[in-house]
Formats: C-alpha cells, sequence, structure tokens
C-alpha cells in the first residue's frame, strides 16, 4: 500500500524494502512460538531483526537525504552493514543460545548478551545521528525524522529492552511482546509515510500524553466515586454513578489538560479577527485586504492571496488560474495542497501542474472554498520558519477560508444588488430628466428656425449664442449627473462640500416632484458643511429617500411636500429628509433597513438596505424617527466630519 501510493517516490520504496524483513522477522517470531524447531526460529528471527535495524538507517538517511543517490546511501551503510554481518553470524553458534536450551530451562550464552548490547548501541547510535541529522534540517524533512525518531527508534529500544527483560526473568511473555511493539511501530510509520497530511511529531506526542493524562485522571476518579458510593448503595448504583461522575469528569478537565499540554488550538484569535472583519466591511476589495492580513498573521508569513472567481478565472496578485484549467480541476478534486502532499501521492497531469503553480507563485498551502455563487483561493506564502504546513494548519486555513468565501459572496451579492438599485433610480430619473431635456431643446429649435431672419440682428445674435450655450450645458449637466449615476463604482470616502452634492442631486428629481404637483423645500443650515463621505453615495442615498418620500405621496390628497435639511451635529453633519406621507407602520420599523422590507406594491424593498450598508461602509449612519399619528416619515444621515481611526 505505501509503494501504491506514489511508487516514484524514493522513500515509499525503501520502505517497501524494510516492509519485507519486519515481516520477515514477525513470520520468524510466530513460528519461534508455535513451531517444533522453536530454537532455530529465535536464531532467524535474531538475525533477520539486524536487517530491520540497517533498513531503519536507510529509510532515514533516505528522508534525510532524499536527492542523494541510492548507491551513495548504500557505500555509507558499510560500517553498520559489518558490524549486522558479525551479529548474524553470531546467531547461529552456541554463543549465542547453547544447544540444551529448552523451553523450561532458557540458557544464554555470552554471545546473546554481546548481541543484544551491540544491537541497543546500535539503536542508540542511530537515535543521536537522527537527533544530529535533524540540526540542519528544515521544512518536511525535519517533521518526517521526528515521525521516524519517535517511531523507529523507540520501538527499537523497547524491543532490545523486552529481551533483556526475557534473559533475566526467563519470561517468554517478553518475547512474545516484541511482536506487539514492533507491528504497532510498523503501522503508524507506514500510515505517517504514505498519509497525504504532514504530521507534527511533537503535536502528536502530546495529544497522546494529554489523552492518557486524562483518562489517568478520570479512571482514578471513577474509582473513588465507585469505593465511596458503595459503602451506602448497591452495586449497580454505585457502578452507574462512577461512570456518569467519570463522564462528567473527563469533560470537565479537559481544557484545563489541553490547557497545560499547549494543545489550544492556534487559529481562535484569528477567527474572530475574521468574523470581526466579516462584520465590518462590506465591499469586496477591502475585506480581500483585511482578510488577507488575518491570513498573513496567521500564519506568520509574508504573503497571503485571496482570489475570487471572475469571467476570465481568477485573476489578481500576479497569479492566473483558467475556471476549467488543470490547476482549479485538481483543486476542486483535492480541496487543499500543498507541495508536500504532491510529493507524497501518486502523480497526475492535473497534479503535476498544481505542484508547478505552487512552485512559481512561493506558497506553502492553497486551499479552495466553494459557495452557491463564489468560489475563492486562498494561498499563504512559505512561513517564516520554513517548517511547511502540517494538517492541523491546513484545517484551521480551510476553516478560515469557509468564513472568507461566506464574506465574500455576500460582499459580492451587495454589490450587485447596489448596481441593480442604480440602474432602478437611473431608470425612474429617465422620465424626469425627459421633460428637463426637452424644454432647452425646444428653445433651441425656436432659434434655430428664426435664425435665417434674424441673423442679421446683433442682439438676437448675442442672445442665441448664450442661450444655447446655456441650455447646451445644462443638458450635458444633467447627462453627466446621469451617467455618474448609473456608472458602478466603489465608494471612497473623502472630504467632501456636502451642500452643492445635495443641489445638484435635487436637480436631478426636481422635475419628478413637479409632474406629481410635490413641492421640495430645502433648509440647509450645516455651516461649515464639509463631511467625510463619497460625493456619488450621498447623491445615492438622497435620491433613494427622495423617491421613497415621492412615491409614498403620490396617492395621497391635501398638502404634499418633501423637505431636505442640514445642520451640524457634535462630530457630524445630519441630513434630514421628512416628508408629510403617512408614515413608517409601526410593526415594519424593527426591519426597515433589512433587505426585501417594502410596503409599496411595487419594487423588492431593496433600498433602505442598501442605503444603509452604503453608509456603513463610509461610517455614517441612517435612522428613521419614532412613528407619530398625523406626521409622516423623517429619515436622519449623519455623515461624520472627519474619518473615525482618527
Amino acid at each position: 500500500m505505501v509503494v501504491w501510493a506514489n511508487p516514484s517516490r524514493r522513500l515509499n520504496r525503501v520502505f517497501f524494502a524494510f516492509s519485507l524483513f519486519v515481516s520477515t522477522w514477525l513470520f520468524c517470531q510466530w513460528e519461534a512460538g508455535h513451531s517444533d524447531h522453536g530454537l532455530a526460529w529465535v536464531r532467524i528471527a535474531c538475525a533477520v531483526a539486524v536487517g530491520v535495524v540497517l533498513m531503519m538507517w536507510l529509510v532515514k538517511q533516505t528522508v534525510a537525504e532524499p536527492e542523494g543517490r541510492l548507491r551513495h546511501h548504500l557505500v555509507q551503510m558499510i560500517p553498520w552493514a559489518v558490524v549486522g554481518l558479525v551479529l548474524a553470524g553470531i546467531c547461529f553458534t552456541p554463543y549465542f543460545v547453547p544447544a540444551a536450551s529448552t523451553g523450561e530451562r532458557r540458557l544464554y550464552g555470552w554471545g546473546y548478551f554481546v548481541y543484544v548490547s551491540t544491537m541497543g548501541a546500535m539503536v542508540v547510535g542511530l537515535f543521536f545521528q537522527t537527533l544530529w541529522q535533524m540540526r540542519s534540517l528544515t521544512g518536511v524533512r525535519k517533521l518526517e525524522l521526528q515521525l521516524l525518531l519517535f517511531g523507529t527508534v523507540w520501538a527499537g529500544i523497547a524491543v532490545v529492552s523486552l529481551m533483556i527483560l526475557g534473559a533475566i526473568t526467563g519470561s517468554s511473555s517478553f518475547n512474545r511482546a516484541q511482536s506487539i511493539f514492533v507491528f504497532a511501530f510498523y503501522v503508524v510509520t507506514s500510515w505517517a509515510i504514505a498519509t497525504t497530511r504532514v504530521l507534527d511529531a511533537r503535536h502528536m506526542l502530546a495529544v497522546s500524553m494529554a489523552k492518557v493524562v486524562r483518562t489517568a485522571l478520570t479512571a482514578a476518579f471513577g474509582w473513588a466515586v465507585y469505593h465511596l458510593s458503595a459503602g451506602f448503595s448497591s452495586e449497580v448504583v454505585a457502578l452507574v454513578g462512577a461512570v456518569a461522575a467519570g463522564l462528567w469528569f473527563a469533560g470537565f478537565i479537559r481544557p484545563g489538560v489541553w490547557r497545560a499540554f499547549r494543545l489550544n488550538r492556534s487559529d481562535a484569535e484569528s477567527r474572530r479577527a475574521a468574523y470581526e472583519v466579516a462584520r465590518r466591511e462590506a465591499r469586496p476589495e477591502r475585506l480581500e485586504q483585511a482578510f488577507s492580513a488575518v491570513i498573513q498573521n496567521w500564519a506568520k508569513a509574508e504573503r497571503s492571496v485571496i482570489l475570487t472567481a471572475g469571467a476570465n478565472g481568477f485573476i489578481g496578485a500576479g497569479m492566473d488560474v483558467a475556471n476549467d484549467g488543470l490547476v482549479l480541476q485538481a483543486l476542486r478534486q483535492l480541496r487543499w495542497a500543498t507541495p508536500e502532499r504532491l510529493a507524497r501521492e501518486r502523480s497526475t497531469p492535473d497534479r503535476e501542474e498544481l505542484a508547478r503553480f505552487l512552485r512559481e507563485n512561493e506558497l506553502g498551502v492553497v486551499v479552495i472554498g466553494e459557495g452557491l455563487t463564489l468560489t475563492a483561493l486562498v494561498g499563504v506564502g512559505v512561513a517564516a520558519s520554513r517548517r511547511p504546513f502540517t494538517y492541523l494548519q491546513v484545517t484551521e486555513l480551510m476553516e478560515l477560508a469557509s468564513i472568507i468565501e461566506s464574506a465574500l459572496e455576500r460582499a459580492h451579492f451587495s454589490v450587485k444588488v447596489q448596481q441593480a438599485e442604480q440602474l432602478a433610480t437611473v431608470g425612474l430619473l429617465g422620465a424626469s430628466l425627459a421633460h428637463e431635456i426637452r424644454n432647452p431643446l425646444v428653445t433651441i429649435k425656436t432659434f434655430v428656425q428664426l435664425l435665417p431672419t434674424h441673423h442679421q440682428d446683433a442682439a438676437f445674435r448675442a442672445k442665441f449664442f448664450k442661450l444655447i450655450g446655456d441650455e447646451v450645458n445644462r443638458i450635458d449637466r444633467l447627462t453627466e449627473q446621469l451617467l455618474d449615476l448609473a456608472s458602478p463604482r466603489a465608494y471612497t470616502a473623502e472630504m467632501i462640500a456636502l451642500h452643492p452634492v445635495l443641489r445638484t442631486s435635487l436637480d436631478l428629481v426636481a422635475a419628478k416632484a413637479t409632474d406629481k404637483h410635490i413641492e421640495f423645500q430645502t433648509d440647509f443650515r450645516a455651516s461649515p458643511d464639509t463631511a467625510w463621505s463619497d460625493g456619488s453615495a450621498a447623491k445615492q442615498v438622497l435620491l433613494n429617500l427622495c423617491f421613497n418620500a415621492i412615491q409614498s405621496l403620490e396617492a395621497r390628497e391635501g398638502e404634499r411636500w418633501v423637505r431636505i435639511a442640514t445642520r451640524n451635529t457634535p462630530g457630524g453633519i445630519e441630513m434630514a429628509v421628512s416628508d408629510s406621507g403617512p408614515g413608517i407602520a409601526e410593526e415594519i420599523r424593527p426591519r426597515l433597513f433589512q433587505p426585501f422590507q417594502s410596503t409599496k406594491s411595487t419594487g423588492f424593498g431593496l433600498g433602505l438596505a442598501i442605503c444603509s450598508d452604503i453608509l456603513a461602509n463610509l461610517d455614517a449612519t441612517i435612522t428613521v424617527d419614532p412613528t407619530v399619528p398625523g406626521r409622516g416619515a423623517t429619515f436622519r444621515v449623519i455623515f461624520p466630519c472627519q474619518p473615525l481611526s482618527s
């Protein structure tokens, strides 16, 4: 299975040769305990064990020097092989185990103790050599050596210790336990080599120790509860009570044990920061910048990228990922990728292309987050420590990517809805502007018709040229404002004079109000009127509020007016839009700024929700006054006079 995972990887092939020795040793151990020729099988098993240690050295060397040639490794192994051949030869001499040795009366010669002590020295030497080599290694090779160190070497030490105990006590149970230790080590090591997950040996050891400590404490607590309750209750009740108390105690001490072994997740603060960014920001580009900073801080890396799908694929940060390319195909299949994972798995064209993508862009990990309408790629550069990303870190990044994808999907949807609302506003303005544009055109047409008979009149020509210029400028100004309102854009706050923006906005809607016989009143008292906002955003908000007011007055009899007023407030400028309409129903006020809340027969109820999103993105606020019978609605927008960060 290890070879099948990736036949082209040398470590997998070397580990296969190691597996043959381990399998042979286990078979010999079995025969030694069940055959009539047990002593012969013991000699063979001990000789094969020498080969197991030599193969352990070769596996270690392959991990430490994966670029080295196999012949070079075999030459380096010659001193170890010479010692191993001597030990294997001793196993078949009477000095190892005398022929008179039986199952009831076990005898050991001096060769046996030489064999055991030399094997122990070889394992200890392998241990320290591995430690020495780890000092100069970084990245995945260091992590793999750690796994071999805590697996292979400690299993070897356990086997040698059991052989010594068996010789001292004369019990065969220690010899049988050797197979259990070796088999357990082999399963763990083979899984660690073949798995696509990069594992951290220190983390695995800490988790194992934490679970042992937690289990021991829980067992002791349950035992104490059982014996205390057994004195005044039946055995069954005492047992049930002890189990229940043990389960409660296990959950109670888990946080403390995890803190003691420093196993608390490293992404808790990053997840809180990601949620805060998702709550605070509304524009996709600002979300991506803020999330990139969160990812960089989490990974302690110099670079992070967040790419979202567009019509031409994922483009940005110097990267180009086609929507139908091999890179995206591989990522959709794998869900996450690191260079170490791709090196361990069987090679395919799409995974080779993905490995090239990671290498060229210097990424240590990339994950994919897919929602209903948006796909996001989150990549992180190589960490400053040069250590590869472990599987624990990959799962943390995938959770962060899920938060990022959800927030970006909401932001992109919000932008599309805002653009749709902008176009709807432009559509409403179209009929009104037709009147505004038709009047100057009629004037221009009349003067053009009179020009042939009055071209000699200097006063007529002067008036003609002035009127033509004024009317054309008016048409040009109206169309520019209409195009500016219709064009999609990202709102950016800056210091603006608010009153000119409001006056030009009212010019756009005045004709529609006149057609509906609605009076527009203004009371601009704010002085100074400089606000920290975006002119187009303020215009969009005012037009939405004015159109809402006009629509609420269309079916109303009697006095009909809309008033726009400004005044200075501490730290900002308040713009109030009031009308003489029926007001806001009390039951809808709590949900007024949520999407799809409308009291009109037409529209989707998105206008006020969009206004709220636009203003929140510019550090401004919008509220509605409490409902008062007999009075219309009053919306209040407060624009800050300076950035909140200052």
